[in-house]
């Protein structure tokens, strides 16, 4: 959780520079982010026969989910929000003249909307670049109806660990640490968010080098964020270091294997009044062991 006195974990600023530059090459580069929401896209039908009169996707990106989300629910008011405003004009696209939606700019940290106006909240890989995870799904549980459903994302742990690794010897970060699925699903809870499920998926990627495997990551905005990074470009000896540490994973078809775990959880927001878990007491907590978690693993 974040501390007011501390630094950040994020630099705001820096996400939103990554995310805007990426927005013209994101479509085509994030192959598993796409994977990832549809896969959550799915879950939606735990509504049933209800038909939503406002959903919201939170972190949109170029807005493909929104598209789906209005193309399913033509009558429904969609929005899209993200924080870097060229995700959001290529997200114009996805639109169109025939079904659009709404585009707002905003930090999902601080979310412009009513309490209770929203039926779906839906979040695809935006919750990586949020550090205090309790008070993002107080914020989304505030816009959410009661009984409206939330379906999001996030990476788990083990997402870049050969990266990780790879620079272990240079004291700078280069990979975002990413909350385990305990910590995923206590956020939800403490939040008030009733009836969790969490799931699981492990991915790997392959890349035929180090550069392309960075290549691609600024091309999706996933660039080092974080607050006590290096100021400097990383110098050559230190990429060739990190390079040669990635070398003896390389797999038996000559390919360097990159990791991404996804935790997935849909959940419930509360009735109006319901409390929330402040200042250290359980208002409101269920054991981990309680919330059905579901794994897989998906193969190169």
């Amino acid at each position: 959780m974040a501390d007011n006195g501390a630094m950040p974990m994020f630099d705001s600023r820096q996400i939103r520079r990554a995310f805007s530059r990426s927005a013209t090459t994101y479509a085509d580069a994030a192959v598993l982010h796409h994977e990832v929401e549809k896969r959550l896209l799915e879950s939606l039908d735990y509504l049933g026969q209800r038909v939503p009169q406002v959903v919201l996707d939170v972190g949109s990106g170029p807005a493909t989910a929104a598209a789906q989300m209005r193309k399913r629910w033509p009558r429904a008011q969609v929005i899209a929000l993200d924080l870097a405003l060229p995700m959001l004009r290529q997200a114009r696209k996805q639109a169109g003249w025939w079904k659009p939606f709404a585009r707002v700019a905003a930090d999902a940290r601080a979310l412009p909307l009513a309490e209770h106006s929203a039926d779906v909240l839906f979040c695809n890989l935006c919750l990586p670049w949020l550090e205090d995870l309790p008070a993002v799904f107080a914020g989304f549980r505030r816009v959410l109806k009661p009984d409206g459903l939330l379906l999001c994302s996030t990476f788990g742990p083990q997402t870049l660990i050969e990266l990780r690794q790879a620079f272990a010897a240079d004291p700078a970060p280069h990979v975002s640490p990413f909350a385990p699925i305990a910590q995923f699903g206590d956020a939800l809870m403490r939040s008030g968010f009733r009836d969790p499920v969490l799931d699981r998926d492990q991915f790997t990627l392959t890349y035929p080098d180090l550069p392309a495997l960075m290549a691609e990551l600024r091309a999706i905005g996933a660039t080092n964020a974080l607050s006590m990074r290096r100021a400097s470009l990383t110098g050559r000896s230190r990429f060739a270091d990190a390079a040669q540490a990635y070398e003896p994973l390389r797999t038996a078809e000559g390919r360097l294997p990159s990791t991404w775990e996804v935790l997935y959880a849909h959940a419930w927001a509360p009735q109006a009044g319901t409390p929330i878990r402040e200042d250290g007491h359980d208002v409101a907590a269920v054991p981990l062991s309680r919330i059905p978690i579901r794994r897989r693993s998906t193969p190169a």
